[in-house]
């Protein structure tokens, strides 16, 4: 069952991924689950969100804006990408966003 992620009290920052998957499996699902295995283990990550149904969105939450790039910049991260690029994504932005607030039920 999908979790909302538990986050500290703001301010923290949101990696935002949209994304549109070409057709095919290609790796990528194990490569995903390695992704988000990876990334819990990062220094700096909070948590994370994600749907998919035609538009992907994934949502990181990441204590600072080094905790981000040193991310970016991780050997297997930098693998995931680069086959992001070349065979998994049609279409993809990601966005960077400081969270001020947050509040929900």
């Amino acid at each position: 069952m999908p979790e909302i992620a538990s986050t500290p009290q703001p301010p923290y920052y949101a990696v935002i991924f949209t994304s549109i998957r070409t057709d095919g499996d290609k790796g990528y699902g194990v490569m995903a689950e390695r992704m988000v295995d990876l990334a819990t283990r990062q220094e700096g990550f909070l948590g994370m969100e994600s749907a998919r149904e035609g538009l992907g969105v994934t949502v990181s939450y990441w204590a600072s804006l080094e905790a981000i790039a040193q991310w970016k910049q991780n050997v297997e991260h930098r693998e995931a990408q680069r086959l992001g690029h070349s065979s998994w994504y049609a279409d993809f932005k990601v966005r960077i966003a400081r969270v001020e607030r947050d509040y929900g039920g």
